[in-house]
C-alpha cells in the first residue's frame, strides 16, 4: 500500500467518524422526554351560565388547565358560588373573576349594573324596539321626536340625537337572548346610562316619543349631529326657517287734552231800509238790543 492511498483511507475514515458523532447526537436530543408541562385545576362551567344567573355547586365543574393561568381565573368553587353572572359562560369555559359580580350583589339584572351606573326603562313598541332586534349587550342611539315649546306652526315637530352609543341591558321582562337566535319582541328596553343620562331619558319618554337606533358595538364614535325640523324635510336644502319674532311697534303716548277756548261772540248784520235811506246795524249775541 503506497503514501497516497493511506491518506485517503485516514481521511474517510475521519469524516465517516465526525458524520457518526453529528447523527448521534441529533438522534440522541430528540429521543430524551420533553420537559412536563404545568398544569392546574381550576373551575369551569358546567353547563351554559346566562346573565343573570345565580351560580350553584351543580352550575361548576373542575378541569386540567395547561400552562400559565389565566388573569383572574377561580381555582376553589367556594370563591364562585352565590355569585351572579354578568356576562354569559359557556360549558367548560373557565370561570374569571370579570365574569361574575361581586360578592353578595346576587343575582338578576341589579347584578350586571356597573359601578357608579343606573338601569333606565324604556317603553318602545315593535318599530321603537329596532323590530325586536335589541338584545342584551347591544348598543343603540336614543332619539326622540316632538315639538320644542315656543316653536313656531311653520316649524313643526323635531327629531334629535338625544344619546349615543349606550349599552341595552335588557330586552322584555328577560335579561336573557333568545336560545334560538331570533329576534323577540318586546315592550320594555333597559339602557345603561349615567344618572344624568336616566333623568334625560325619563323626562324625554313623558314629554316625546322615542327610537332606538341600531348601532356597530365596534363604533364609539359619538358625532354631533343637527337637529332636523319638519318644515326642513320639503325645503330641497334651504337652511331651516327660523322662528319669526314680532315686535311690536313702540306706543306713544296720546298728546294732552287741549281745552277748548271760548269761541268769539257771533254777529248779526242788520239792513235798515227806509224809504230811500238804506243802513246797516251789527249786533253781537253778548249785547242787550
Amino acid at each position: 500500500m503506497n503514501r497516497r492511498l493511506s491518506t485517503i483511507l485516514l481521511l474517510a475514515f475521519l469524516v465517516a467518524a465526525t458524520c457518526s458523532y453529528v447523527v448521534y447526537r441529533i438522534a440522541g436530543n430528540q429521543m430524551q422526554p420533553a420537559p412536563q408541562t404545568r398544569t392546574t385545576r381550576i373551575v369551569t362551567a358546567a353547563r351554559d351560565l346566562q346573565i343573570g344567573t345565580l351560580v350553584h355547586d351543580a352550575d361548576l365543574t373542575t378541569g386540567d388547565w395547561v400552562g400559565p393561568l389565566p388573569k383572574g381565573a377561580v381555582v376553589a368553587k367556594d370563591v364562585a358560588l352565590g355569585r351572579g353572572v354578568i356576562s354569559q359562560l359557556y360549558q367548560g369555559e373557565p370561570i374569571l373573576e370579570s365574569r361574575l359580580a361581586a360578592q353578595g350583589a346576587g343575582g338578576g339584572m341589579a347584578a350586571t349594573i356597573r359601578q357608579g351606573m343606573r338601569a333606565c326603562a324604556v317603553r318602545v313598541d315593535d318599530v321603537v324596539g329596532v323590530a325586536g332586534f335589541v338584545l342584551p349587550g347591544m348598543h343603540v342611539d336614543v332619539l326622540v321626536a316632538g315639538t320644542a315649546p315656543g316653536a313656531g306652526a311653520s316649524v313643526g315637530p323635531k327629531v334629535k340625537t338625544l344619546l349615543q352609543n349606550i349599552e341595552v341591558l335588557s330586552a322584555g321582562s328577560d335579561i336573557q337572548k333568545d336560545n334560538d337566535g331570533k329576534p323577540i319582541q318586546v315592550q320594555v328596553v333597559n339602557l345603561l346610562v349615567t344618572p344624568e343620562q336616566a333623568e334625560l331619558l325619563s323626562l324625554a319618554s313623558n314629554q316625546t316619543k322615542i327610537q332606538l337606533v341600531l348601532r356597530n358595538p365596534l363604533d364609539a364614535e359619538t358625532p354631533k349631529t343637527p337637529s332636523i325640523a319638519m318644515a326642513g324635510l320639503f325645503n330641497e336644502g334651504a337652511p331651516e326657517p327660523k322662528n319669526v319674532v314680532i315686535k311690536k311697534a313702540p306706543v306713544k303716548p296720546a298728546p294732552p287734552v287741549q281745552v277748548d277756548k271760548p269761541l268769539p261772540p257771533r254777529v248779526y248784520l242788520i239792513q235798515v231800509l227806509n224809504g230811500g235811506k238804506h243802513t246797516e246795524e251789527k249786533f253781537s249775541d253778548q249785547e242787550q238790543k
